[in-house]
């Protein structure tokens, strides 16, 4: 029986970055229509990305903090993301 190719377990930098910007725009428009204001649902929506893309990390055994981008980067882009939607809350 044929075996397929391995996949390659790396996507390319620029494919990754379009990943986070897609996910980045849908959680803003969720953001937008959600009921305790915009601010705190996109707080709460990135805390939840942080989380998603950490438990996709640790599915996919992908390395931290390598050369080639993943979803540990992902999960560390959008923690700052987070950290900076927080502290906008907490100052408005």
């Amino acid at each position: 029986m044929p075996q397929a190719p391995d996949m390659p377990r790396t996507l390319g930098p620029s494919r990754v970055i379009a990943r986070f910007a897609v996910r980045l725009a849908l959680l803003i428009g969720f953001a937008a229509f959600g009921s305790v204001g915009f601010s705190r649902s996109l707080a709460v929506l990135l805390w939840m990305s942080v989380i998603l893309c950490a438990l996709a990390g640790v599915i996919r055994r992908e390395p931290a903090f390598k050369a080639a981008l993943n979803h540990w980067d992902e999960a560390v882009a959008f923690g700052a993301l987070f950290a900076l939607a927080h502290i906008a809350n907490e100052l408005a």
